[in-house]
């Protein structure tokens, strides 16, 4: 499907082409085919066609020109707004929220993926059900027909949709208790456990593969996986890690997604390390370790100890580089899990930290006087302290 890109910059915002190229990229993924990018700039939304009518009509022509087979937008619309421009120009019209749904919705493997993906789709539907359906404003009732007397076809349809999106909830609430109890599982038997996040296609998945062989797919395209896979790696003193591979983040990332994912994204602030993977080749990737950041805060995992990995330093031209902490502790390198370069730097501080947290549980039943009520207070384990500060200069 042909596909015009709109973008819209507002107010005194600094207009952004990578922005622009992310959603052809997202286009890209999701099986459009983008024919055409139309860029403008306003002092504010249009209440009722986004970007006013100049400017609709312009696209209108574009439309025309280029035989778009439907438009999409890098910017949040309203349900009025995606209404009314779906009737000027006839074509669909999505914003960037159902774009990214849609990828999900396409990607999703699993049976809590499929069931997580669904459930933000029916409440992102729950918003819309504005859009320009007639059919929605008949009334429906009497004796023996479904609805009360002069009930809304609109009610109706909220209705069924709330009582599906109940559903989902009650399945993925037994989901993660089945979760849980793995996590328990693995606690008991005292497994240090890394969680890779970083943001889309910055190669979590190709360095998944490269430290525990798994195998699962890498390609070179946004959301290439969605589905956490979990994997057990061996280290060269004989310790043992659960390396878990985990959905990348995106700008404006959707906040339905954020909730129905929620679930399965808390399994990485229970990690006792991350492993913040950067594209060290982009060039916005200040940005995006921004955006990563504001995620994990959201989801509570901005307090566990993190070592950030910079990327296909092959694609940036650099050298594989380690970077120390003021306690001599491995906090930030390069490497490149393609050619391999540096991965053993990783492992190496992937061994300081998990012995580190041995020390730590080792200690942990010892117990140290306190000076003025001599009660015994046991010292916490080192994956509970407060870890290293971040440095995201690089």
């Amino acid at each position: 499907m042909r596909a015009l890109l709109v973008g819209a910059t507002f107010g005194q915002a600094l207009a952004d082409d990578s922005s622009l190229d992310e959603l052809q990229a997202l286009a890209s993924s999701a099986g459009y085919l983008p024919v055409d990018r139309v860029a403008c700039r306003r002092s504010r939304q249009d209440a009722a066609l986004f970007v006013g009518s100049g400017k609709a009509e312009e696209i209108a022509a574009r439309i025309e020109s280029e035989r778009a087979d439907c438009v999409i937008f890098d910017n949040l619309l309203s349900p009025v707004q995606q209404r009314n421009l779906n009737r000027l120009w006839g074509v669909p019209v999505l914003d960037r929220t159902e774009l990214i749904l849609d990828i999900f919705a396409q990607r999703a493997r699993s049976n809590e993926g499929k069931l997580q993906v669904e459930l933000a789709r029916i409440e992102h539907q729950l918003t819309r059900l504005v859009r320009g359906w007639t059919h929605l404003e008949r009334q429906r009732g009497g004796i023996g027909q479904r609805g009360g007397p002069g009930e809304k076809q609109i009610e109706l349809d909220r209705r069924m949709l709330d009582t599906k999106a109940r559903q989902l909830r009650v399945r993925l609430d037994k989901l993660e208790r089945q979760r849980r109890t793995r996590r328990r599982a693995r606690d008991r038997r005292d497994a240090f456990t890394v969680s890779l996040v970083g943001y889309t296609n910055a190669g979590k998945s190709t360095l998944f593969n490269a430290l525990t062989g798994a195998g699962t797919l890498a390609a070179d395209q946004l959301f290439a996986t969605l589905d956490t896979l979990t994997r057990r790696l061996r280290l060269a003193d004989g310790a043992e890690v659960v390396l878990s591979d985990t959905v990348g983040f995106v700008r404006q990332l959707p906040h339905q997604l954020v909730e129905a994912f929620r679930a399965t994204l808390e399994e990485t602030a229970q990690a006792d390390l991350l492993l913040h993977v950067v594209d060290a080749s982009a060039p916005d990737r200040d940005e995006q370790v921004e955006q990563v950041e504001r995620v994990l805060a959201e989801i509570g995992a901005d307090q566990v100890p993190c070592i950030v990995v910079l990327n296909k330093i092959d694609l940036a031209g650099r050298l594989p580089e380690v970077h120390r902490d003021p306690c001599g502790s491995i906090d930030r390198l390069s490497l490149s899990a393609t050619t391999g370069a540096g991965l053993d730097a990783l492992r190496e501080a992937l061994v300081e930290r998990a012995a580190a947290r041995a020390r730590g549980f080792a200690r942990v039943t010892e117990v140290e006087p306190d000076a003025t009520t001599q009660d015994a207070r046991p010292i916490p384990p080192i994956s509970q302290q407060q870890g290293p500060q971040r440095d995201h200069r690089a």
